[in-house]
């Protein structure tokens, strides 16, 4: 994961072939989604830090855990484009083609499948414009659904990245258009739940 990578950042391979999401997720998309918008922020986060030698060591997790830590000339940069880098690279990941049994964790946690599904389709719907809604654990280790505008990342708020859903237009409007409630449908297919269980369980 490029979450545990340093500055230059390099614009991470997809996991799985541009068609392998068929018919939830278009191979239209995946090209552009990943070949185009992911570079265009692995390149703007490069070009911010640039001119910030004494951060070439820390981690993108590490920059977007202490943001506010950042000087003002790159905090704004580092939230946007870091964001994007980290949002989309865990978004990618954590889709596999359809099959895959939900969490069980997740599903305790939350009354059932279908519950979780309406509260998380809730939070994607509810998200006004641009951004993400985000499965994250608190510091004890507390499931909650939220929607985070933008790029901004749970871990600039203290909380952990579980599981991202990405609701930016360019995500789904190739295929689905203004139809997000279809895209959010079609994205609970192809949710890489292995992937899931090994954040929820590591350290």
């Amino acid at each position: 994961m490029i979450a545990q990578t340093t500055y230059p950042f390099a614009l991470p391979p997809l996991p799985y072939a541009y068609d392998a999401l068929e018919p939830y997720v278009d191979e239209a998309t995946m090209h552009f989604h990943h070949d185009k918008h992911l570079k265009t922020y692995v390149d703007n986060l490069n070009k911010a830090l640039e001119a910030y030698p004494q951060y070439h060591t820390w981690t993108l997790e590490t920059l977007l855990t202490k943001l506010e830590e950042l000087p003002d000339g790159l905090r704004t940069a580092v939230r946007n484009n870091g964001g994007g880098v980290y949002n989309h690279d865990l978004f990618f990941d954590l889709m596999a083609p359809a099959g895959q049994k939900m969490s069980p964790a997740v599903a305790e946690h939350f009354g059932g499948e279908e519950a979780w599904q309406k509260e998380m389709k809730a939070a994607a719907l509810g998200q006004f414009g641009s951004g993400f809604a985000w499965l994250v654990a608190d510091s004890s280790g507390d499931l909650h659904i939220i929607a985070l505008p933008n790029q901004d990342n749970p871990l600039s708020q203290g909380l952990t990245p579980i599981l991202p859903l990405d609701v930016w237009e360019h995500a789904y409007y190739l295929k689905y258009q203004n139809l997000r409630a279809d895209y959010i449908d079609a994205w609970f297919h192809v949710i890489n739940w292995d992937g899931v269980n090994k954040r929820l369980h590591r350290g």
